[in-house]
């Protein structure tokens, strides 16, 4: 037999002895992107995501911030939010991805139902209404002029008026931001006897030397040695996030915590951010659920758009839907009307008679002009910076509770994103493990003419 040239699988051209190729898997591991399948080392994108498969395929936009500001991101697509949301005779308008219904100059009304024409009538212009004073500021009418000054509790001057702080990075590093205000985080925080210190804008505490306790209860001179307790197994906890552990018998028993989904070392919350829940709910509590109840006033309607809640007046009745609807009188011009009927306020907003004028104010813990319309902190993530996510309308920090064991957390455009640690593989959401050694052979080889034995190293 001849061994001038290798059979694939078969004889090695060097060597006397039959050996086995061994095939490399272009595919393992994967030189592959997110979002990215590989077959014989190719990559491509998976079905309606698109981008480079060998760095990350994305879709065309996850979050509202993905698309121009007069779109929004639905089902994956940036469209015009606009068709099917304002009444009739009313116009729409996108700011920043999020569909405004106003009624036309000349007309008034419900925009989410319907515009009717206003009666002619002498009205004296009042300088301040609509306020040109912008966001977080107060307007005063001073010889028919309109003098602008920042709300209680802003800084910075109009249009510009803005709180002294809403993260803690815009403090000091030894101060956070409380009540949007900087403020020593201390107070209040440490237990008896215990020593506060700020880092990073967090409070952290210790006991003194020589004192022993949990520096968030109490702490206590050190009492003397005493005979070791038993191994607790569940300290440190094996279970992972938002899990518990319970001693059996020695042995750690793993269960996820009340309100938690999954098995342990995945337990995760039902939703973090809005966009996890359908449009008809929202993420209420770590829940997916119908935000309408507790939202409207009395007699008055309510339907979700886009995770939000929004009011109207049933037929038959106008006002303020956020607080309470009226009975339209058979009769208009038979009664006086009020300054504060119809309402001059924008949604989450309050109308009080003041010195016969109507002012407006925005409900607790809801900021903006309430001329205008008020809001929260946040709605969706793009109302938060890039590194947070809006959680129960406030911004955090979406990253607790994502991983698995030995990977990180980066927020990338406001959702979190895992990754093994160097050294480490596997799927970063569950549990990363370390890559195995790259194990190599040597084997000796006698040629055909009887010579010294070659090396070959696989």
């Amino acid at each position: 037999m001849s061994f001038d040239h290798c059979v694939p699988k078969y004889y090695d051209p060097f060597c006397f002895t039959e050996i086995e190729a061994i095939e490399a898997d272009p595919c393992n591991p994967s030189p592959c992107g997110p979002n990215a399948q590989c077959r014989d080392g190719t990559c491509t994108c998976l079905p309606e995501f698109q981008g480079d498969p060998y760095t990350e395929c994305r879709p065309e936009c996850v979050l509202s911030s993905d698309c121009s500001r007069d779109k929004a991101c639905m089902s994956r697509k940036c469209r015009d939010p606009c068709p099917g949301t304002c009444g009739s005779g009313a116009i729409c308008s996108v700011v920043n991805h999020v569909p405004i219904c106003s009624c036309p100059e000349g007309t008034n009304g419900n925009a989410f139902v319907s515009c009717a024409s206003i009666p002619i009538q002498e009205i004296q212009q009042d300088v301040c209404q609509p306020s040109p004073c912008g966001p977080n500021s107060q307007c005063r009418s001073v010889n028919n002029h309109d003098v602008c000054s920042c709300a209680p509790g802003f800084v910075g001057s109009p249009p510009t008026c803005r709180p002294e702080c809403v993260t803690s990075s815009e403090c000091s590093q030894n101060q956070a931001c409380v009540n949007q205000k900087c403020r020593d985080p201390c107070p209040g925080t440490c237990g008896f006897e215990a020593i506060c210190q700020v880092v990073n804008h967090n409070p952290i505490c210790s006991c003194p030397t020589s004192y022993t306790g949990d520096p968030f209860r109490y702490c206590s001179s050190k009492p003397p040695p005493v005979l070791q307790e038993p191994i607790n197994p569940c300290y440190p906890t094996p279970c992972g996030p938002n899990s518990q552990c319970r001693d059996s018998n020695g042995s750690p028993s793993c269960s996820c915590l009340p309100n938690y989904i999954g098995s342990p070392p995945q337990c995760r919350a039902e939703c973090v951010s809005n966009s996890e829940c359908p449009n008809h709910l929202a993420c209420i509590n770590e829940k997916c659920r119908d935000p309408c109840p507790g939202s409207c006033g009395s007699n008055a309607q309510c339907r979700v758009v886009s995770h939000a809640p929004n009011c109207q007046c049933v037929p038959g009745y106008n006002g303020d839907p956020f607080t309470q609807c009226s009975p339209i009188p058979a009769i208009p011009y038979d009664e006086p009307s009020t300054p504060c009927t119809p309402s001059p306020c924008g949604s989450n907003a309050v109308c009080r008679e003041q010195n016969g004028a109507g002012a407006c104010s925005c409900f607790d813990d809801y900021i903006g002009n309430p001329y205008e319309g008020c809001r929260p902190e946040c709605v969706q993530n793009s109302d938060c910076p890039s590194n947070q996510a809006c959680v129960n309308n406030k911004c955090k920090d979406p990253c607790p509770g994502t991983c698995g064991r030995n990977a990180e957390c980066r927020v990338i455009a406001h959702l979190p994103n895992c990754a093994c640690l160097p050294g480490m593989t596997g799927d970063a959401y569950s549990y990363c493990s370390p890559i195995p050694p790259q194990r190599k052979y040597l084997r000796t080889c006698f040629p055909k003419n009887n010579k010294l034995p070659v090396k070959l190293r696989y």
